[in-house]
């Protein structure tokens, strides 16, 4: 699941690709860009054909450049208000949010360390930064990964207790840091090996003197055998397994919210209000029919809220599962079945690993804005963002003048969201 050009086939075919082209023709002066100077050596006019026929960016490349520097920028600064508006806010401080952050956070630090120097690899077939940096920023960016993985898993079984249990487990923002802290240092240490088989080597040793052109940073694991069960696992425990988990949770969340009887469906509703409106004109009893209204009302507002929440977390999931699918088939093809050896389609190939290493990223710049159209709370605080943004100081006095209003709210926000929490228990033992 690694974005590297090590993932790509180039490592067992750029020497063939080589062979068919230069070795097998001598290039003419004119195509080497040579014509005013006969005298370059034959390792010069190599490199010139290099940089020509393999490394200068195709069409297709300058499109794929563009489309790294978009979700470059969208994904930095999307997920950075993501964190800004959870941390400015305090009734925004709730479990699925905590675990909504350290998502944003994990694309954030693959956005920075990993992004560029993916960029520059796709492009140029070739690793610049050196042996420690082989080792670091791979090892980030499964690390990142294994992170984005279990946050899911763990918002999953969060909502799943939540809706379908609630008995059985109540979550608290502070098991969710602690869950959150588990998850780094389980993502930790599950990707060591990654850290440690990875190695630079040159393509052209010959030429490794005159130019760090084909230096690849590759896996080397001493036997195939371990490279195809690390991989296989890799593919089960990081991407299969917690995606089949997730989904059929995600069903069951599904059919409680949506079809089954639970407080807040329609037909309960009806019933309730339909009683509470013939109590009311029976007995005359005013104050009770508006308390107990109150009460059904504060039960649908809980369930329109739960149902906006679990969309948004499946769409998410939706997206995270349909990026991650490319490179997961690819390296299994690659890795465990030894595909793309022997293949007349090098190009296409490579065009495809390409692709899927960009919609890696792209996931990372498509959770803000799923954030945005499915979350009106989100939304609100990224358009108070960039309205501070282009008002500047009158943004900051307006807040100021509403400060003690704002405190008030939060009062009042927290006693109705107490008031939810006793009235979803009620009405889910009632069941």
């Amino acid at each position: 699941m690694k974005k590297w050009r090590t993932d790509h086939p180039h490592t067992t075919h750029t020497m063939s690709r080589m062979d068919s082209g230069y070795r097998n023709r001598s290039p003419h002066p004119h195509e080497l860009n040579i014509s005013a100077d006969q005298s370059l050596d034959e390792d010069e006019q190599l490199l010139k054909y290099i940089w020509r026929e393999y490394l200068h960016p195709k069409q297709y490349e300058w499109a794929l450049i563009v489309g790294y520097i978009i979700v470059f920028f969208v994904s930095l600064t999307g997920n950075t208000l993501v964190c800004i508006a959870v941390w400015k806010n305090r009734h925004m401080r709730t479990v699925t949010n905590y675990f909504i952050v350290n998502l944003a956070f994990a694309d954030i630090l693959v956005t920075i360390t990993c992004l560029p120097a993916s960029l520059v690899v796709d492009i140029t077939e070739t690793w610049f930064f050196g042996e420690t940096l082989c080792k670091v920023l791979p090892y980030l960016q499964t690390i990142s990964v294994c992170v984005s993985v279990l946050t899911l898993s763990f918002v999953a079984q969060d909502r799943w207790y939540a809706i379908c249990h609630p008995l059985m487990f109540k979550s608290t923002p502070r098991r969710a840091r602690k869950s959150i802290a588990l998850i780094w240092i389980l993502s930790c240490i599950i990707m060591v090996p990654q850290a440690v088989v990875m190695e630079t080597t040159s393509l052209l040793p010959e030429l490794s003197n005159k130019t760090s052109l084909f230096t690849v940073c590759d896996e080397h694991w001493g036997d195939e055998i371990y490279a195809k069960m690390y991989h296989t696992c890799f593919f089960i425990v990081i991407y299969f397994a917690p995606l089949c988990l997730m989904v059929l949770a995600y069903i069951q969340i599904f059919h409680k919210l949506w079809y089954h009887q639970i407080p807040g469906s329609s037909s309960i509703l009806q019933r309730k209000w339909q009683s509470l409106q013939c109590s009311a004109q029976a007995g005359g009893a005013a104050e009770l029919f508006k308390v107990r209204s109150s009460t059904v009302s504060a039960e649908i507002k809980q369930i329109h809220c739960r149902r906006k929440t679990a969309r948004m977390l499946m769409v998410v999931l939706l997206v995270f599962a349909l990026c991650y699918l490319p490179i997961s088939v690819l390296n299994v093809m690659k890795r465990v079945f030894g595909a793309f050896k022997n293949t007349n389609s090098r190009e296409t190939v490579y065009a495809c690993f390409t692709f899927s290493h960009w919609l890696i990223y792209a996931n990372s710049a498509a959770n803000p804005i799923i954030y945005n159209f499915l979350s009106g709370k989100f939304r609100g605080e990224f358009k108070a963002a960039f309205s501070c943004h282009y008002l500047g100081k009158e943004c900051s006095r307006d807040s100021r003048g509403r400060a003690k209003p704002k405190t008030d709210s939060r009062k009042s926000l927290s006693t109705q969201i107490s008031h939810l929490d006793s009235v979803s228990r009620i009405s889910d033992q009632m069941l």
